[in-house]
């Protein structure tokens, strides 16, 4: 047990301190789903989220139709109901953009970068418990942002006010999971996962790198996203 409540108090500790943080226009509305959707982000953890992995692979932040409807990472609601076995209850944010809901897993449409991660393991390694000997998933930044029409806007794109704070929040959380998982390679999935790696572990012991991201629009993603991934892991040493 003393495993299990490790990562999930690193994983609490990193809710109190976004909670904390607060964000100036263009964003409008921040979603937490570590927060509206723990119970469900918490039997993710509970279930392959438990000690030491060979590589940390890490996202930007939640997408609309994944992560931020169900709280797992990447979170097509067809692999992580189907594939991963999760069903939890999924509350609602607080101050809930109307053209952008939570339903849970009533959410019926794909998100199509989980679809294509969360497939690529499956077809690679057939059951998540072999998977995750080996792997685990988590986003750098657990949060989402829109702005008034709802567009969605990433990390990056915040004003450097709020960035920074948000930046030293998410850099010492994920040193905490680094220490606890004590992966070799640490992979970024996408350009802004591998630098935000870059700089918060520049001083730890570990391979950094990346995979190409599988969002519809990354176009080396739409032209055979697995493939491209395996080159990826296999430049890295990574064998799968």
């Amino acid at each position: 047990m003393a495993e299990q409540n490790e990562v999930i108090d690193i994983t609490k500790s990193l809710v109190k301190c976004l909670n904390k943080l607060q964000f100036s226009p263009p964003v409008s509305h921040v979603y937490n789903p570590l927060d509206y959707a723990q119970k469900s982000h918490f039997e993710y953890i509970n279930l392959y989220g438990q000690g030491k992995r060979d590589v940390l692979l890490i996202g930007m932040n939640p997408g609309p139709w994944g992560m931020i409807q169900n709280g797992v990472p990447f979170g097509d609601y067809v692999m992580v109901q189907d594939w991963l076995k999760i069903d939890a209850p999924v509350g609602r944010p607080p101050g809930e953009h109307p053209k952008r809901p939570v339903l849970g897993f009533k959410n019926t449409r794909r998100e199509i970068s989980g679809k294509r991660l969360w497939g690529w393991a499956q077809e690679q390694f057939l059951n998540p418990e072999v998977f995750f000997q080996r792997f685990f998933v988590i986003n750098y930044c657990p949060l989402a942002f829109f702005n008034e029409s709802g567009q969605n806007l990433t990390p990056d794109k915040l004003r450097a006010g709020d960035r920074n704070p948000l930046i030293d929040v998410c850099d010492h959380a994920l040193r905490q999971y680094v220490h606890y998982y004590q992966p070799r390679w640490v992979v970024g999935i996408g350009g802004f996962a591998e630098s935000s790696a870059r700089r918060a572990l520049d001083r730890l012991d570990v391979i950094i790198g990346r995979i190409p991201h599988p969002s519809p629009a990354n176009p080396v993603a739409n032209q055979g996203w697995a493939e491209a991934a395996a080159k990826h892991f296999q430049d890295l040493g990574i064998e799968l």
